[in-house]
């Protein structure tokens, strides 16, 4: 099945904490529906100190469900993501414009 998220995507949060904030997608695990957008679903990580770094508290983006992300279309709003064929190749495109992703 083709992906209808991928790495760089402009998303949208759609349910949670975040709710309503909007990030790129940094990174995609289809195999278990997650996705790690930046500046969303943070948590704080405890790095201990070594002879190389300072350690203390590093905020972390955590893996967020894929069903509760939307891609932002060119209006700013969340849109479901369709296929279709352009020619010979198959594209993505936005379900309330009409454009292609």
């Amino acid at each position: 099945m083709a992906a209808k998220l991928r790495k760089g995507d402009k998303v949208i949060v759609l349910a949670g904490k975040d709710k309503g904030k909007t990030g790129e997608i940094a990174s995609v695990d289809p195999k278990s529906g997650k996705a790690v957008v930046d500046g969303v679903n943070m948590a704080v990580r405890h790095q201990k100190q070594s002879q190389n770094d300072q350690g203390g508290r590093t905020p972390k983006a955590m893996p967020i469900q894929l069903s509760n992300l939307a891609i932002v279309d060119a209006n700013g709003k969340a849109t479901r993501v369709g296929f279709r064929m352009d020619g010979d190749n198959k594209v993505r495109f936005a379900k309330t414009t009409g454009d292609a992703i």
